[in-house]
């Protein structure tokens, strides 16, 4: 079965290959042990910073599946905006007792050293990650059975350093500058008080000057590629990264030209790129 999936385009280019067949067996261990099917789990069984991650999705899927609770619910504490801003995960188990997580706020957020790492979405998405993080917290303690031990992405992120943000322009040459040049005038001499010597125009010598050179152009978008490999980024490795943190929508990438153009943005940003060199293929 593992060879059988290690032949298949359609699971993650992580297990493709004769190379992966190890993966594919762990994948079907894991998937055996948590009663999950094994597309799912390598669907969701992602590399982060070298170490094995669930996506936080499916841990909450794994809860609500395992027909020990009720659905996960959350409730938001605190006020807004604020370090007391919090959540609490919650459900109720077959016997109708209501088992809640431990409140997960900003402020410990700030404290754990999660909100300021690089990566790291507590600042842009404060209000997912909490609940996220909620439901983590609620699966380690009511169904550990459930993850095994391992933990989810965005916990990789939080607890593993990342390279720090570059803030210098990572990508294109600097703009040279225009030479600025000025017109000298010519130099009148008075004439002096002799009649037979005539007024006498000297003209002022001017250096000649270097034609300006035009503005370095941005690279085209078709150079993306190279811009990476410059930066130590491998195909492989952004390849990787994209079919990681696609959203759910959107289907995996073969290859450097299935990703699609819009993802390139968000790609090139230096924190991305630093992440990106993180990955091991």
């Amino acid at each position: 079965m593992a060879k059988a999936l290690c032949s298949s385009q359609m699971v993650p280019e992580t297990y493709r290959g004769e190379g992966n067949l190890g993966s594919c067996i762990i994948a079907l261990e894991m998937a055996n042990r948590i009663g999950a099917n094994v597309m799912s789990v390598m669907q969701n069984l992602y590399i982060v910073h070298g170490k094995p991650a669930w996506s936080s999705q499916f841990l909450i899927a794994c809860v609500n599946a395992s027909g020990k609770f009720s659905p996960l619910r959350y409730t938001m504490t605190g006020k807004a905006n604020t370090d007391a801003q919090g959540c609490i995960a919650w459900a109720t188990d077959k016997s109708g007792e209501r088992l809640e997580s431990p409140e997960v706020t900003i402020g410990m957020a700030k404290a754990e050293g999660w909100f300021q790492k690089n990566g790291s979405k507590w600042k842009t998405m404060p209000e997912l990650m909490l609940r996220y993080r909620a439901a983590t917290l609620f699966s380690r303690l009511y169904a550990p059975e459930l993850s095994l031990g391992i933990h989810t992405d965005d916990e990789v992120i939080d607890i593993v350093e990342v390279a720090p943000v570059v803030t210098e322009p990572v990508f294109g040459p600097k703009k040279e500058k225009k030479a600025k040049v000025e017109s000298v005038p010519a130099i009148e001499v008075p004439p002096t008080t002799t009649e037979a010597t005539p007024p006498v125009t000297v003209e002022a010598t001017v250096e000649p000057v270097a034609a300006p050179l035009p503005p370095a152009e941005e690279p085209p978008v078709t150079s993306t590629l190279d811009r990476l490999s410059a930066l130590g980024v491998t195909p492989e490795q952004v390849v990787k990264f994209y079919n990681t943190n696609r959203s759910a929508d959107k289907a995996d990438a073969a290859s450097i030209d299935d990703i699609p153009e819009q993802s390139w943005d968000r790609l090139l940003k230096p924190t991305m790129v630093a992440r990106i060199k993180a990955v091991v293929v």
